[in-house]
């Protein structure tokens, strides 16, 4: 039975909440599966686009806050998601991430470079779920704390503000498991070259701190008072000048940030991950895309995981390993 985009859309409504108090012109966006360390599957990516393209025309809303229920902002797509994607066997169709339903349509075939390109490609797209914060002509502030890594990573980078619990950790496992991700360009501008090089070639995650310092983040705080310090740079962006203004002021940064080639870097990266399949892999390094759909990816990511320093692993617990 074909996957569709619209029942995965409606099962994400139960995963994100979204509110707004009209007289601030503050809006909330919560990703709320803390039982899963609020991984977005599919339909909540789909849906997250869709809610800030709203908010975007909305003249109610001058401030979005982005924020995950728990004790994490988030650890990226969910694995168990994208491993039942590509299984072995027949070619499985990815429409539903297009947020196409119609059986008329055919998708490319696994031995097709359009196969894993063509979605590479999707998500440099606003609608695709990922770039959505770089096209929204508001003021976005994300509240991270705990795990910030892979999808939700890209939202911290793309924000304008960004607020930090002192236990946050930055990355992507990605860089680790299969060496590139839809938002390099970006990072390289937020983070700066060589740190960013550092984080790409070791797979390491940066703590809050580190981030701070190479002026990736604007506020650091203990836990107890993160949601004291949102709401107060989110009270300050709502004052005084018009929604009008706003928009012209994001309109002349985004311009700004396609001088840098902002876009451009997004069509590159995907480029660069739509050869992921065609790169060969020597003896001993873990195949990443091979092992998808056939066995334990938790147990496989353990494995490696266990192999580098603790203060260097993704996990907090396995961080507090010797």
């Amino acid at each position: 039975m074909a996957i569709r985009a619209e029942d995965l859309v409606r099962k994400a409504k139960d995963f994100i909440e979204y509110k707004k108090d009209k007289k601030t012109k503050i809006a909330y966006l919560t990703l709320n599966r803390p039982d899963q360390y609020n991984a977005t599957t599919i339909g909540m990516r789909l849906l997250y686009g869709d809610l800030i393209h709203r908010a975007n025309i909305d003249d109610n809303v001058k401030v979005l806050v982005i924020r995950g229920a728990g004790d994490h902002f988030g650890t990226g797509g969910d694995l168990d998601e994208q491993n039942g994607a590509y299984t072995e066997g027949a070619d499985v169709s990815l429409l539903h991430e297009f947020e196409i339903d119609d059986p008329d349509v055919q998708y490319p075939t696994k031995d097709s470079f359009r196969y894993i390109h063509g979605l590479c490609e999707h998500y440099t797209k606003a609608r695709g779920g990922c770039r959505s914060l770089q096209e929204f002509k508001k003021i976005s502030i994300v509240e991270a704390k705990g795990y910030c890594y892979g999808w939700h990573f890209y939202q911290t980078g793309d924000a304008d503000i960004l607020v930090s619990s002192e236990d946050a950790l930055f990355g992507h496992p990605s860089f680790r498991y299969v060496g590139v991700a839809p938002r390099l360009w970006t990072w390289v501008e937020t983070m700066g070259l060589r740190r960013f090089q550092e984080m790409l070639f070791t797979g390491r995650p940066f703590t809050a701190q580190e981030m701070k310092e190479c002026g990736f983040v604007n506020s650091v705080v203990p836990r107890e008072k993160l949601e004291e310090e949102t709401l107060k740079y989110a009270t300050a962006c709502a004052r005084t000048r018009p929604v009008d203004m706003v928009a012209a002021q994001k309109t002349f940064l985004e311009i700004y940030k396609q001088f840098r080639g902002e876009y451009m870097g997004s069509l590159l990266s995907a480029q660069l991950e739509g050869l992921w399949p065609y790169m060969k892999h020597d003896p001993g390094d873990l195949d990443f895309g091979a092992a998808m759909g056939k066995t334990n990816i938790s147990s496989i990511v353990k494995d490696l995981e266990n192999s580098y320093p603790p203060e260097w692993r993704m996990s907090r617990g396995g961080r507090k390993k010797k």
